[in-house]
């Protein structure tokens, strides 16, 4: 009731903040009259030691601006538009200190303000996943308050021009009550980094879900790709014709570039399981996360195959699909089964005979969106637990991606344009705000949105970070995380997108000043979000503290270097010299090895003075060996003695299954 009955405020409060930030736009498109900041600055802010510090702002033209700190007084003159910027030199770790700013009778003054590392952290959603949701919460509540970490979260906001200022946000300090708002890997990453090198650690969280890379790279760079030019010169340059594209997008991608065909739900009921091939596949899961279905905001169909063995046909099971509270209508074999809302307890209880021996036809019609909570919009809301059909002790498990999915273009609908539907947008919006702050580097958790394009990620991924490099003038430190394990089992035979997403992460180190955290070990198959930030973090900061801050006692994971083919076997070398395997058996576990037919084999393996032979009876003359070549590997006894896993690789250089997938130029 409460809810309820604040909800008019709520909208008023929104309402005014919109009207804010648009006064702000438009306050920096004309001549600003009055003195202020980028929104980077404030109270509690932390600022890069031991560099040139950037604060800048607007006034009116022509004022004198200085800028006091720490006994310092740095003063600049306003440009014609009102821009003002100075820099002051560079200042040991401390605080907390106040800053002035004062131009002609106007003065600022922003207090508690700290001199340690600063650090850029973005991507997408496991960056922005916060630690109110993370395993390890309620500890770190406990000890937030004794902790130098400090958060700027910076608004997430899609633009078409690059901006120059923040909508808003600030500095906030770790305490009980705000650090659950923290990037979850962010807070850990700073946690560590802070407790090693003594010094207050402020993380720059710039991040948003489900988006790609090309979303954070500037047109300007991209029109220097020929992998990504096309999309960035193609791109219209207004919200609505964007949408009308993306609505022509949304449709060719459902029907394959053909004309659009209504069906009623009794039709498709209808229909055999072949009918259905043509449709895109999807997961179990809401509808935003399904590719190019993502910005479509309506009604839909999901249907899905299931084979059942002629033990079970004549056996009563039990149909689960998740959580899902939306208005439906289920159909089995042509025969509706249901028609509103699942029961309660979310189980349907089907009588012996539903089911046939061989191929069934699943088909649901989404009438409505989910309802809580309320932001999931279309789909099923399930995990791999609760969305299933079970024979007693035989359970087929249906979260999985074998869904196939189907807008229904004949109902009202509408087009919510996202920052995948775009290029460059989050770019403007979120990142060129930023440029020019004082930092230590960027640490980087992304590439999940971009797996299925992971050759193109090769360019792509180098890119972006020459782009941020270039816009800051300086080849700061660019670390990332290399994904998890994630998915169904795979193997060389099969493919797998993530193993190679995780090969184009590793060639992004030839850059120079980059540096990868290993995450093979880590994640969950079949939760892409999986709550266990605070080793992903870690990993990070010590990835910092070996190849930004040189200390001492702090390793990378070992990476692959060559391979020597001799005879039946081979020997692969690695660029660390200190290997082990967790087993007593000393077989190492997720090796492959293939000869000239490309058809792989498991490896057997084993360490010899840091060398690991590998071979396979069924393969006399190997040529390839790859290593953890799967979207999930979790079951990898191969470490550094420092604790690290050995990072996935493979040896050949065989067109991969994402080489044909483009990014959708329209």
């Amino acid at each position: 009731m409460t809810a309820r009955h604040s909800l008019p405020l709520f909208c008023l409060f929104t309402a005014v903040l919109l009207l804010c930030a648009s006064c702000n736009t438009q306050a920096q498109e004309s001549t600003p009259t009055t003195l202020s900041t980028s929104r980077l600055f404030g109270d509690h802010m932390v600022l890069q030691r031991n560099q040139n510090v950037a604060v800048w702002g607007w006034c009116k033209p022509g004022n004198k601006v200085t800028v006091s700190l720490n006994g310092q007084n740095i003063s600049g003159v306003a440009d014609h538009e009102g821009a003002w910027k100075v820099f002051l030199k560079p200042m040991k770790a401390g605080g907390p200190y106040v800053m002035n700013i004062s131009a002609g009778r106007e003065h600022l003054q922003y207090k508690d303000v700290m001199l340690g590392e600063v650090w850029v952290c973005s991507g997408q959603s496991n960056m922005e996943f916060q630690l109110m949701n993370a395993q390890g919460y309620a500890e770190e509540q406990k000890i937030a308050g004794q902790l130098p970490v400090r958060q700027f979260l910076v608004p997430e906001r899609m633009s078409l021009v690059q901006e120059k200022n923040l909508p808003g946000g600030s500095w906030v300090k770790a305490e009980a009550n705000t650090v659950g708002g923290f990037s979850a890997v962010g807070y850990f990453f700073a946690k560590e980094l802070a407790a090693k090198l003594h010094v207050t650690v402020g993380i720059v969280h710039s991040s948003y879900g489900g988006t790609q890379a090309e979303c954070w790279i500037s047109k300007a760079a991209l029109l220097t790709s020929p992998v990504i030019s096309a999309a960035a010169k193609n791109q219209p340059d207004t919200w609505d014709a964007i949408t009308a594209k993306v609505d022509k997008l949304v449709k060719a991608y459902a029907y394959n570039n053909q004309p659009v065909v209504n069906y009623t739900a009794g039709q498709l009921a209808a229909e055999p399981v072949s009918f259905f091939n043509s449709w895109r596949n999807g997961i179990a899961s809401t509808w935003k996360w399904q590719t190019l279905f993502g910005p479509f905001r309506g009604t839909g169909f999901m249907q899905r195959t299931i084979t059942i063995d002629g033990t079970y046909a004549n056996t009563a099971s039990v149909l689960q699909l998740g959580q899902t509270d939306a208005d439906l209508v289920i159909y089995i074999n042509g025969k509706q089964i249901l028609k509103g809302n699942l029961p309660a307890d979310r189980k349907l209880n089907l009588p012996a005979g539903t089911w046939k021996a061989g191929e069934n036809s699943l088909v649901i019609d989404l009438l409505s969106d989910q309802k809580n909570p309320s932001w999931f919009g279309l789909g099923l809301n399930g995990t791999a637990k609760d969305v299933n059909l079970s024979f007693g002790s035989f359970t087929i498990n249906m979260f999985d991606n074998k869904w196939r999915l189907m807008p229904d273009f004949s109902k009202p609908y509408k087009i919510e344009v996202m920052p995948d539907n775009t290029v460059s947008t989050l770019y403007n919006g979120m990142i060129s705000p930023l440029v020019g702050l004082s930092i230590a580097g960027v640490a980087w958790y992304q590439g999940e949105s971009n797996a299925d394009r992971a050759h193109e990620y090769r360019s792509v991924f180098p890119l972006m970070i020459k782009d941020w490099r270039t816009a800051w003038k300086k080849d700061f430190p660019f670390i990332f995380v290399q994904l998890p394990s994630w998915g169904p089992p795979t193997d060389s035979n099969k493919g797998s997108m993530w193993a190679e997403q995780r090969e184009a992460q590793t060639q992004a180190l030839k850059l120079p000043n980059t540096a990868m955290a290993v995450t093979i070990d880590l994640g969950d198959p079949v939760n892409l979000h999986y709550p266990n930030k605070q080793p992903v973090g870690n990993r990070l900061a010590w990835t910092a503290l070996n190849t930004v801050y040189h200390l001492q006692g702090y390793s990378l994971s070992p990476q692959y270097k060559s391979v020597e083919f001799k005879g039946n076997y081979a020997l692969i070398n690695f660029n660390e010299s200190d290997l082990e395997v967790k087993d007593n058996n000393g077989e190492i576990r997720g090796f492959e090895i293939a000869g000239a037919d490309h058809k792989f084999y498991p490896g057997q393996a084993t360490l010899i003075n840091n060398q690991v032979k590998v071979w396979n009876d069924a393969v006399p003359s190997p040529v390839a060996v790859r290593y953890a070549w799967a979207d999930t590997f979790l079951n990898d006894n191969f470490y550094s003695k420092q604790g690290l896993p050995v990072a996935p690789f493979r040896t050949d250089d065989w067109t991969g299954i994402t080489e044909r997938n483009k990014y959708p130029v329209f």
